[in-house]
């Protein structure tokens, strides 16, 4: 049987012009050439690290103390400046006269290049532990050119196991410098102390010659009596474990306790805060409100006073801005 002649012209040229390009595809898939692909991870890499050049702390220059009075510690190593510290006058801490006069002579001498011990602020709270460290550094500011004014640095509890690259930062800076921890105590299995004891003495290099340590804390030791009480019961030897974790305490030169008030001092805070602000009541009625007040509370403290001052003033529509 004779084979068919294969048709030729126009139309079956053009039919066979089509198959062509749907083999070719069939045998080749379409894919992105490497060099696209180098491309696009070299520009995600570049983004990458354009966000963590930005993200990470300049190195300030020493000079950048001169900037504020008062910085805050954060530990990815800046030190951020606080333009306005919240503070209270000196002459409005009532019933702390003789801790208000050995802390202020041993910040002098810190101030003066003489050798002062560091400090820690303990016991009852709302008693003015903080703020008269605070004062304190304002009131020695007051007189002092600013090349030789003090600069006070806060470090936050949580950030004690930094506190050994701030002391790496300070070492070299012309200023003298209080570090000061508001609230210290150590809970649990905690060992961020070591850090603390090995600045305050005992570490190869020990604290710069510039720098203090200023401390508040509602527990004498530090640590809480439940944490002691566990050393005696689970160590070995007791009273070795006891002592290494009391002895944090012991590296603070100077102790400055804090007790209660008694009634007449509480009123004396209040009168004290009510005649720099203004505040106008008649004593009687003043020392009536002012005593209901802290019976609410359960105690007397000059944080009480305090607030019962703001409530006061609130009620009375005397904004408090000293006179």
């Amino acid at each position: 049987m004779p084979k068919k002649a294969r048709k030729t012209g126009p139309r079956a040229a053009s039919r066979a012009a089509a198959r062509k390009p749907a083999k070719a595809a069939t045998k080749r898939p379409a894919a992105a050439p490497m060099n696209d692909n180098a491309a696009r991870i070299a520009r995600a890499l570049e983004a990458i690290a354009s966000h963590l050049s930005a993200a990470s702390p300049a190195a300030g220059p020493a000079d950048s103390f001169a900037s504020a009075d008062a910085f805050v510690w954060h530990p990815n190593g800046r030190l951020a400046p606080v333009p306005r510290v919240s503070r209270v006058d000196l002459g409005l801490l009532k019933g702390i006269d003789r801790m208000r006069d050995i802390l202020i002579e041993n910040t002098e001498r810190f101030a003066d290049g003489l050798p002062a011990n560091n400090a820690l602020l303990w016991g009852a709270r709302g008693m003015g532990k903080s703020s008269l460290v605070k004062a304190a550094h304002a009131s020695l500011n007051v007189s002092r050119k600013p090349a030789a004014r003090l600069k006070l640095i806060e470090i936050h509890r949580e950030d004690i196991e930094s506190l050994p690259a701030l002391m790496d930062m300070l070492r070299s800076s012309e200023f003298r410098f209080i570090v000061f921890c508001d609230d210290l105590s150590f809970d649990g299995n905690d060992a961020s102390y070591k850090s603390l004891k090995a600045v305050l003495e005992g570490g190869i290099e020990g604290r710069p010659d510039n720098v203090i340590l200023y401390a508040t804390s509602n527990r004498r030791h530090l640590l809480a009596r439940e944490m002691i009480e566990n050393e005696r019961s689970t160590a070995i030897n007791p009273g070795e474990a006891v002592e290494e974790k009391v002895s944090l305490s012991d590296r603070f030169g100077l102790w400055l306790g804090f007790h209660r008030c008694s009634q007449d001092e509480y009123l004396a805070m209040v009168k004290g805060y009510c005649g720099h602000f203004g505040i106008k009541l008649a004593e009687e009625e003043l020392e009536r409100e002012a005593l209901e007040w802290s019976t609410t509370r359960g105690s007397r403290s000059g944080r009480v006073a305090w607030q019962f001052t703001q409530e006061l003033a609130g009620r009375l529509g005397v904004r408090l801005k000293p006179n």
